[in-house]
């Protein structure tokens, strides 16, 4: 990755919380009466903000309250997890560190709120390492549409051809490529299925972040070499 400006993405990138987000919207409907969940919502929800799901499960199932009344009910669910248990990916402290020692540029762009990555990234001592924290709340919309990644480059400084995206999912890789990003797939198990198609996609991809950090002190030490020798 030679590129001077990164975004990250953080769930199931950075952090180890798929799992936890996989099973949020059973437990909130589950909470309201909900008995059974049907799979179709599931992956339905999946491109949207927490706004849009709220959205979704209030038509669906016919829920009292607003959908920004419902996405906080459902924030305060997760809330507890970001301040507590979700961990981070391993290796993703060092292979940020690398990244700022050379001088990138990084942020994280996430269908999550604000403060819970900032709750989150803070206490696993990652936080550092970024200019800025972005939702796609703020964005105007999810992962489906590209707003997201243009807001954080131009919040960066930087065009989306010098900007590496960092992304688990499938969709939001696409949607980053087709915006004209350099798209880096990181693999994550909720989307093991698709790991084989993200991974033809990207411009580059990783099964984990020590391998990433592997391939940063290659290229460095080949770029050196070649240095020498011209």
């Amino acid at each position: 990755m030679d590129k001077k400006f990164a975004i990250f993405d953080m769930d199931g990138t950075l952090v180890d919380s798929m799992s936890f987000w996989k099973t949020l919207g059973v437990e909130y409907l589950k909470s309201r009466g909900v008995s059974r969940v049907p799979e179709d919502i599931l992956e339905r929800i999946k491109p949207m903000t927490m706004t849009e799901s709220a959205d979704l499960f209030i038509r669906e199932f016919s829920l009292p309250g607003t959908p920004e009344e419902v996405a906080a009910q459902m924030n305060a669910m997760m809330d507890c997890h970001y301040r507590g248990d979700i961990p981070a990916k391993e290796g993703a402290a060092v292979y940020l560190k690398e990244l700022k020692r050379r001088g990138v540029r990084m942020c994280v762009a996430s269908a999550t709120a604000v403060e819970l990555q900032e709750a989150c990234l803070k206490r696993l001592g990652l936080f550092e390492y970024f200019d800025f924290l972005l939702s796609c709340e703020e964005a105007g919309g999810g992962k489906n549409r590209p707003d997201v990644y243009l807001a954080a480059a131009r919040r960066l400084g930087a065009a989306p051809e010098e900007t590496a995206v960092y992304e688990d999912a499938l969709y939001a890789a696409q949607t980053a490529k087709a915006a004209g990003f350099y798209v880096a797939g990181v693999f994550d198990r909720s989307a093991e299925s698709v790991w084989d198609e993200l991974r033809s996609l990207a411009d580059e991809s990783l099964t984990g972040w020590m391998e990433g950090l592997t391939a940063l002190l290659e290229e460095q030490k080949n770029e050196k070499e070649e240095m020498e020798v011209s």
